[in-house]
């Protein structure tokens, strides 16, 4: 019997990436438009019962003072906010790279936001970059050498836009997942960049992510952005969604809310975005499909 009212319902935005500069036709990105859009979602959310509105990375171009706007628009929300960020979002001069997470209120890079039945798991995709810590910091030195490794094997996401996560946040991720699945808990991850189905967009070995994720019995979905065309793939019942860009096109905008049932959930987008109903296997089919 289908259960019609949600255990949790997210407000969900990907890839504001306002500035104050002017159209890329060329890319199809509106930066300065972004404001009004995301006065549209702050308004479109508040009108809803929400447990809570996610950003998925990306909420600004580049340029630390181009923060402060998309942030007092966000504090308008009536939900509490789940921000995280993307690659653009650390395009900021090098001295301000240590205090992207803080203000943008995280707790710690990565970390677990719980509500009943439900973890949210907050990732943190742009650990190992070219981009994300200073040019001495062991992060970019070890990034140097997997964007190297990626090249030599002819990745399709060798790109120094892209990113990967260290080996202690993929031990952290699996440790969650196993207390999630003892415990009887539904697990969403969150990060900026896609993992699956492959692309020049995907996070680096984010395959192995991927195969992290689906074999658990307790995670049911990885949301993420970067890739502004959107996308969806499945693998052993978990659904890999890309949510849309909302910087792209000039008057089209880009959101969605996504309410999880019992037995599926549920993305009811906004402009760019496309709806979609997703069912949510059992956790003891799950567990047959991985033996």
């Amino acid at each position: 019997m289908t259960t019609e009212i949600p255990r949790l319902r997210l407000g969900i935005i990907a890839d504001p990436q306002y500035a104050d500069l002017d159209p890329d036709p060329q890319l199809n990105r509106y930066f300065r438009r972004s404001l009004d859009k995301l006065r549209e979602a702050v308004e479109h959310f508040n009108a809803d019962a929400l447990d809570a509105v996610i950003v998925l990375g990306d909420l600004i171009d580049r340029g630390w003072e181009n923060f402060a706007p998309v942030l007092d628009i966000l504090a308008r929300l009536k939900a509490p906010r789940i921000l995280l960020p993307g690659n653009h979002d650390f395009l900021v001069a090098a001295d301000r790279l240590a205090s992207v997470h803080a203000l943008l209120d995280m707790p710690s890079p990565y970390h677990e936001v719980r509500f009943p039945g439900i973890r949210l798991l907050v990732l943190d995709t742009c650990e190992i970059s070219l981009f994300a810590a200073p040019e001495k910091d062991a992060r970019h030195m070890e990034a140097q050498m997997r964007l190297a490794a990626l090249k030599a094997r002819g990745g399709p996401n060798a790109h120094d836009w892209n990113a990967g996560i260290a080996d202690r946040q993929a031990i952290w991720i699996a440790d969650r997942l196993a207390a999630a699945e003892a415990e009887g808990d539904r697990v969403i991850l969150l990060g900026h960049y896609p993992i699956h189905p492959p692309s020049d967009h995907l996070l680096w070995d984010g395959e192995e992510l991927a195969r992290l994720i689906a074999s658990s019995s307790s995670a049911i979905a990885y949301l993420c952005g970067h890739h502004h065309a959107g996308g969806y793939g499945e693998e052993n019942g978990v659904h890999f969604v890309n949510f849309c860009g909302m910087v792209d096109t000039e008057e089209t905008n880009a959101f969605a809310v996504l309410s999880v049932f019992e037995d599926r959930m549920e993305v009811v987008g906004q402009g760019r975005e496309p709806h979609r109903r997703l069912r949510i296997a059992p956790s003891t089919e799950r567990s047959r499909r991985l033996c």
